[in-house]
């Protein structure tokens, strides 16, 4: 097999791994990503499934090897398991890695096995508490039981669980020695993110919100004995083992410690605009090229290349002046979680 061209950025960084949003719609409201009423975008405006499969795959030819599939709630997009299907002619070919999705957990108890059929091997769950009344008050119209079988029920059909916890200081912080025992006693991987300044704010305020993980470390070392590990999952995770479980805690520290240094990944919002960095709002209409260019690739792969050279160094977001400076307009679940 020949070699793909690969894509480098201006930083000698090799992009490794596409985000890929395929929806903006979700089944939950949650307070640190959507507003409560949001309207959502013009079907017209979103990427037709056979779109993204070719972006997909432009990618993939170039040298990508990990591609997460995330929204909104990916599994809400009607007929999305045609697009799993598609991309799974991928990793039989060697071609692709890894394919795998964040979910919010709603729709697994559906789709579980389905998705392990396609290859996914593993899946990232959003979960950022583990009491009922708090899922309500922070996903607005989450069910929490729903999630529970949809996490039983993709344990049961093989995939391997990383449950992804913003941690939002006031509403979660009391939790997260419960996660790391309830992660523990299960085999699941959890991820500590720092929350972001995303979106329109609204009543939320992300500094009130905001919870360092350098603070939430300290606090769980009171109780448990974490050892830092050189193991990466291929995203911006840094790992350390819980000596007591057995378990991996991954931290996301997009503000107190960025991981902008070894960044290989870029997304793709359901619309088609690439974003080089979640942090910047430079972008890239990849839609554009798609539907001016049908059954054309050449366009498609020189305007990639050219997004990828305009890459930047690193994000703006910053807490540390006591006010939310590098705050972003878009929502995440237009960008993708």
């Amino acid at each position: 097999m020949s070699v793909p061209p690969r894509l480098i950025d201006p930083f000698q960084r090799e992009i490794t791994y596409l985000r890929v949003s395929v929806t903006d719609r979700c089944d939950f409201r949650c307070v640190y990503c959507m507003a409560e009423h949001m309207e959502f975008l013009p079907k017209a405006e979103l990427l037709t499934l056979e779109e993204l499969d070719r972006l997909c795959s432009a990618f993939v030819g170039l040298g990508v090897q990990k591609l997460r599939i995330t929204g909104g709630e990916p599994l809400v997009r009607k007929g999305i398991m045609t697009f799993f299907r598609g991309m799974a002619r991928h990793l039989e070919s060697g071609a692709l890695r890894e394919l795998t999705l964040t979910t919010n957990g709603s729709q697994l108890e559906r789709f579980a096995a389905e998705l392990f059929d396609c290859g996914v091997r593993r899946v990232n769950v959003s979960l950022d508490t583990l009491d009922a009344a708090k899922f309500k008050a922070i996903t607005r119209w989450g069910r929490f039981e729903q999630v529970m079988r949809g996490i039983e029920a993709a344990a049961a059909a093989g995939l391997a669980i990383k449950i992804n916890a913003v941690a939002l200081r006031g509403v979660n912080c009391d939790e997260i020695h419960d996660f790391v025992a309830w992660c523990g006693a299960r085999g699941f991987d959890l991820t500590f993110i720092e929350v972001m300044p995303m979106g329109d704010l609204g009543e939320e305020d992300r500094l009130d919100q905001y919870y360092s993980l350098e603070a939430l470390r300290a606090d769980l070392e009171t109780r448990w004995t974490l050892t830092d590990t050189q193991e990466r999952t291929g995203g911006p995770a840094r790992y350390v083992r819980v000596a007591e479980t057995g378990g991996r805690i991954g931290f996301i520290t997009p503000l107190s410690h960025n991981f902008c240094e070894s960044c290989n990944r870029v997304r793709l919002t359901c619309t088609g605009q690439l974003y080089m960095c979640l942090g910047q709002e430079d972008d890239a209409d990849l839609r554009r090229v798609l539907r001016s260019h049908p059954g054309e690739d050449a366009p498609l792969i020189e305007a990639i290349r050219a997004a990828i050279a305009r890459k930047p160094k690193g994000h703006d977001f910053d807490y540390s002046r006591q006010e939310v400076a590098g705050q972003m307009s878009r929502h995440m679940s237009h960008t993708g979680g």
